[in-house]
C-alpha cells in the first residue's frame, strides 16, 4: 500500500473514531447543580425520584452535568425549597407545587385538587393536552421552569381517631391537611392542621390531632400510623393523581446548552413514570400488613363525597372570581376531566369494574 493510502486510511479511522465518541461528551461543559427535595430520605419513592432523574442527566451527558439531592431540611426547610430555587439560593428542587397554595391558589392544580384528574388524566394533561405550557407560562412569575417528575398514583384518605359515618363527623374534626384540600375540608366544619410529616406521629399519639393524611400504604407504614389511629379510610379524593415537580430556577435553565435542557426534560420523564409504576408496585402488599396488623379499612360514606364534591365546587368558583390564572387552569383542567372520563367510562372503567369482581370471584 502507497504512503498516501496509509495515510488516508490513518485518517479516516481517526474521523470514525472522533464520530464515534459521544458528542455531548467532547464538547459540552461541566455544570454542578444542587436540588433541594421537600422529602425525608426514608420515604424511599417519592425522594427517590430525585436521585433517578439526578443519575438519569448524568448517565444521559456521560458525568458532564451533575446535580446534587438533598433531603429535606439538609439545605433549606422541606415547604421552602421553592422560594430557594426563586430566589436563586439553588438551582433546582423537587417538591409538590400545592405545598405553595400561599402563594397563589393556582399552584394546587399543577400538582392535584379535590376530585381532579386520576394520574393517567393527569399525565395526558400535562404532557399532551397543554398543561406543562399553561403552568410554565404562570411559573415564570417565581423565577422557575417547572417539569412534572413523578405521580403517586390515587392517595388513600389518611387515618383517624374515630370512625367518620356522617358528613356531621366531620364537624370540629382535627385533621392535618394543607392547602387548598383543607380549604374544601373546612367548608364542612373541619379544622385543618398544617403540620411537617415528622410531627404527625406524635400529634395522632397525644391527640393533639383527631386524624391525618399522608400518601399511600407504603409510606403510611413506614411512618407507623396504624399504631395511634385504627381506622384507614379511602379515596384521598383530593389527590386522585397527584403531580411532583423539578423546579429550576428559570435564568440557570434558560442558561444551559440545548442539549442538557432536552437531558433535563427526558431525565424528568423517566423519573415520572418510575415513581408511579414502583408505588403500584409497592402499595398492594403494603396494604396487607397493614390490614392484618388490625388496621380497620373504611370507605368515604357517599354523603361525605357528595358534600366534599359541592364544596370543591363553590370554592373553585369563588377563588375564580378574583384570581385570573386560577379561572384559566382550572377550567381547562374540568374540561380534561370531562374529556377524560368520557373516555374513560367507556373502556377503562369497564374493564377495570370487570376484572376486579373477577378477582373477587377468584
Amino acid at each position: 500500500m502507497k504512503r498516501r493510502d496509509v495515510m488516508k486510511v490513518a485518517g479516516v479511522g481517526a474521523a470514525a473514531a472522533a464520530v464515534a465518541s459521544p458528542a455531548i461528551a467532547q464538547s459540552m461543559p461541566e455544570v454542578k447543580w444542587r436540588l433541594a427535595s421537600s422529602f425525608p430520605k426514608s420515604l424511599d419513592t417519592i425522594y427517590g425520584a430525585a436521585e433517578v432523574m439526578a443519575k438519569q442527566v448524568s448517565d444521559l451527558t456521560d458525568g458532564k452535568f451533575q446535580i446534587q439531592v438533598f433531603a429535606a431540611g439538609e439545605l433549606v426547610p422541606a415547604l421552602q425549597a421553592l422560594d430557594a430555587v426563586s430566589n436563586n439560593t439553588i438551582e433546582a428542587c423537587h417538591t409538590v407545587s400545592y405545598y405553595y397554595v400561599g402563594k397563589d391558589p393556582t399552584f394546587a392544580i399543577a400538582a392535584s385538587v379535590p376530585f381532579g384528574l386520576n394520574a393517567r388524566q393527569q399525565n395526558a394533561w400535562l404532557f399532551q393536552g397543554g398543561g406543562n405550557e399553561l403552568f410554565n407560562e404562570f411559573y415564570k412569575k417565581f423565577n422557575a421552569v417547572g417539569m412534572p417528575c413523578g405521580n403517586t398514583g390515587a392517595q388513600m384518605g389518611g387515618w383517624f381517631r374515630k370512625e367518620i359515618k356522617t358528613v356531621a363527623d366531620l364537624q370540629g374534626l382535627k385533621f392535618r391537611i394543607g392547602g387548598i384540600a383543607g380549604q374544601v375540608l373546612q367548608k364542612l366544619g373541619v379544622i385543618p392542621q398544617q403540620i411537617g410529616g415528622g410531627d404527625i406521629y406524635p400529634a395522632l399519639e397525644k391527640g393533639t390531632i383527631d386524624g391525618a393524611e399522608w400518601v399511600g400504604p407504603y409510606d403510611d407504614e413506614k411512618l407507623g400510623f396504624n399504631k395511634v389511629a385504627p381506622f384507614y379510610y379511602y379515596p384521598g379524593f383530593w389527590e386522585g393523581g397527584p403531580t411532583v415537580h423539578a423546579f429550576f430556577n428559570i435564568e440557570k435553565f434558560n442558561a444551559l446548552p440545548k442539549q442538557y435542557q432536552a437531558v433535563l426534560n427526558n431525565a424528568c420523564t423517566y423519573a415520572n413514570t418510575w415513581m408511579q409504576a414502583k408505588y403500584d408496585i409497592v402499595n398492594a402488599p403494603a396494604l396487607r400488613r397493614l390490614v392484618g396488623a388490625g388496621a380497620q379499612l373504611r370507605p368515604f360514606p357517599q354523603d361525605v363525597m357528595e358534600a366534599c364534591y359541592k364544596a370543591s365546587t363553590e370554592l373553585w368558583a369563588e377563588i375564580s372570581a378574583k384570581n385570573p390564572d386560577f379561572k384559566k387552569a382550572i377550567e381547562a383542567m374540568v374540561q380534561q376531566r370531562q374529556d377524560g372520563y368520557l373516555w374513560w367510562q367507556v373502556a377503562e372503567y369497564t374493564f377495570d369494574n370487570f376484572m376486579i369482581r373477577a378477582r373477587a370471584r377468584g
